[in-house]
């Protein structure tokens, strides 16, 4: 069962992210119908709140609700009442008023999905979508959803994997919670970046951290490239886009070094030319794609199981 709210991916056990990439597995089947929805929602009200920018979260989490017959209702900041001033605080309390049984929330505050949970605010889940460079639980479940599906053929847990990391971890969510999920389900993770984009501690994060790329290539079983994310960069973190993109940009002659059936990641969106070349970004092994769509699947069961499902059944956490 899963606790009432997803905030961290340090907050999921190991049988409690194995039991929502199985449900995953399960309601994947949906997507292959003609018709794909369930009626698990129906009556629900699901609340895409999202203070950022997003299209592949934003649409994927909608779709998920939408194909589990929720109602859904997408907010955004811009043009909204929180662009006049509103507080989270009121917006939440608006939510709630209009009844609102989840809400996803996607903030550039680190902490404000757990502040929209426990303030009392509103009674509904919550789940982070991306908050500040702090988490994206959903966007590591999908990740272990598809590693699971390329080096475990889809079961058990992904002990002894071993996933190499590469890029801007210092702004990356997706990074920190790709580590402390995949430590929790078993996989060998090495972070790649200069020292300029490696946050303060990450000697604590259970991982190891490596400056070189190709040494750390031949062993790995997936290779997952960060966005560089320019936007967050105040200063300079390295000289110049070519020397980074030499340096920890995945090109055809890095993945030469790669084992034949290791896979090539990316949470997207790419940096074409920058920290992966166009023609990784689209070679066979690449499953940035793939990525997208598990993401509706792993989100769909996400929502069925903190609204719908195993969770709801008998401890009163909905």
């Amino acid at each position: 069962m899963l606790g009432k709210h997803l905030l961290s991916a340090a907050d999921l056990t190991r049988d409690q992210a194995l039991l929502i990439l199985d449900t995953t597995s399960e309601l994947a089947a949906v997507t292959d119908r003609s018709v794909k929805k369930l009626p698990t929602l129906r009556g629900r009200t699901v609340v895409n709140l999202f203070f950022e920018d997003s299209t592949r979260t934003r649409l994927s989490f909608e779709l998920a609700a939408k194909r589990l017959s929720a109602d859904v209702i997408t907010f955004s900041a811009k043009g909204s009442s929180v662009s006049k001033g509103e507080s989270l605080k009121d917006t939440a309390l608006t939510l709630e008023a209009m009844g609102a049984d989840a809400v996803i929330i996607r903030h550039g505050a680190s902490g404000a999905p757990e502040r929209l949970a426990t303030a009392g605010w509103i009674d509904g889940a919550v789940l982070n979508a991306g908050d500040g460079t702090h988490e994206h639980p959903t966007q590591a479940l999908l990740d272990a959803y598809t590693l699971r599906r390329h080096t475990r053929d889809g079961q058990g847990d992904l002990s002894g994997v071993r996933v190499v990391i590469v890029g801007d971890v210092l702004h990356s969510r997706v990074a920190r919670s790709n580590v402390l999920l995949l430590q929790t389900l078993g996989a060998d993770v090495t972070l790649v970046a200069p020292p300029t984009l490696l946050p303060v501690g990450v000697e604590n994060w259970p991982c190891k951290v490596s400056y070189h790329l190709d040494d750390v290539l031949p062993d790995a079983d997936a290779v997952m490239m960060l966005r560089v994310q320019a936007e967050r960069m105040a200063g300079a973190y390295f000289p110049s886009t070519l020397e980074y993109s030499r340096m920890y940009g995945l090109d055809a002659r890095r993945m030469a070094l790669m084992s034949p059936d290791a896979i090539v990641m990316h949470p997207g969106p790419m940096n074409r030319g920058l920290e992966i070349s166009a023609d990784v970004a689209d070679a066979d092994r690449a499953v940035v794609v793939e990525q997208v769509a598990n993401g509706v699947n792993v989100r769909m069961a996400c929502l069925y199981l903190l609204l719908g499902g195993a969770s709801s059944e008998g401890d009163g956490s909905q």
